[in-house]
């Protein structure tokens, strides 16, 4: 994150879990590839934007998944990231939000404007974990999970990781 308030930098270089990557700070404590990136704002606010990136219903899965599934799921899963900022604990508006689908990933982008560095920082973190929790809990049961989704539905079930999964976690 260049040319940002030393606060901002150094708020995000002291807290667990972040790591610098590039123009920003990735979070280390998912399996998903959650970032945030900042910029300056007006007068007392910084502008944060927090991605995710997590692997579509195919690609998640052994199975061929139908058209049906496949969109039903993806408008659940948007729907259900609306959210997000209920899971934080402080008052946070969004400037933006889309769910875009990327090849076989699925993109997620919250943008929002903060004064509090420490608040931002604990706001995207809370954002990158609530879309992790949301995928988990929207995970269509019948078809052999793969890859990240397996390792996740295995840790949530028995603590473990094989990387190769059926059914739900629940």
């Amino acid at each position: 994150m260049t040319d940002l308030p030393d606060d901002v930098r150094e708020t995000f270089d002291r807290r667990d879990g972040f790591v610098p990557d590039g123009d920003g700070y990735a979070l280390e404590t998912t399996r998903f590839d959650g970032r945030v990136t900042a910029s300056e704002g007006e007068t007392w606010a910084t502008n944060y934007a927090v991605t995710v990136r997590a692997p579509s219903l195919q690609a998640s899965t052994a199975d061929e998944v139908g058209p049906a599934v496949r969109d039903g799921w993806f408008e659940t899963f948007e729907r259900r990231l609306e959210d997000a900022p209920k899971a934080t604990r402080v008052a946070v508006e969004l400037d933006e939000y889309t769910v875009e689908r990327d090849g076989e990933d699925v993109l997620v982008t919250y943008r929002f404007s903060l004064g509090g560095e420490r608040e931002a920082a604990d706001a995207a973190k809370a954002f990158v974990e609530y879309v992790e929790g949301t995928y988990v809990e929207g995970i269509v049961p019948g078809y052999d999970y793969v890859g990240t989704v397996a390792e996740l539905m295995n840790s949530a079930s028995t603590g473990g990781s094989e990387g190769t999964r059926g059914g739900t976690p629940l």
